[in-house]
């Protein structure tokens, strides 16, 4: 085989790789789209769990805020509370309380992460943080997650309170 021959050759060969990249960059492409859309429907659901479990705590806790979460940080909702109680002789002090929980945005990563910071009369007792794959997601063990870490806050709470 001469060199012109083998230069033919090789040429094929390159095509057929450049091929076979753009097919499979195009497979990746449409794999993308599939975890977005996987994201998308699991952040609305659980999204939506948060908003509910943490709707009810200002019934059971006169005086919290309810606030939906919509944003760059994530989707979820947020509760606050702004007591005010005697400092020793110096006065009123400002006691804040609040529980946020955000499911995190897409990422590259491929992940549902899930985000929970709750602060009883100014200090941190609650901070949480769970993920899973997309590919290996269970939505179930997420709303699990969400109503214990809501029933510690209400419980943590009540007892400070």
């Amino acid at each position: 085989m001469n060199f012109d021959q083998r230069l033919e050759r090789a040429i094929e060969r390159g095509q057929r790789a450049r091929t076979a990249e753009n097919r499979e960059r195009l497979e990746r492409a449409m794999t993308e789209d599939e975890f977005k859309n996987l994201h998308s429907k699991a952040r609305l659901e659980l999204s939506e769990h948060i908003e509910g479990c943490l709707r009810k705590l200002p019934d059971a806790f006169p005086g919290f805020d309810f606030e939906t979460l919509v944003g760059a940080d994530g989707w979820g909702a947020r509760i606050t509370r702004d007591d005010i109680a005697p400092a020793g002789g110096k006065g009123l002090t400002r006691l804040y309380s609040r529980l946020e929980m955000v499911i995190r945005p897409y990422s590259s990563g491929h992940i549902v992460e899930l985000i929970a910071r709750g602060t009883i009369r100014n200090k941190e007792v609650l901070g949480r943080e769970h993920y899973q794959l997309l590919a290996q997601l269970d939505l179930e063990t997420f709303s699990e997650l969400i109503d214990q870490w809501v029933l510690e806050y209400a419980e943590k709470f009540s007892a400070r309170a």
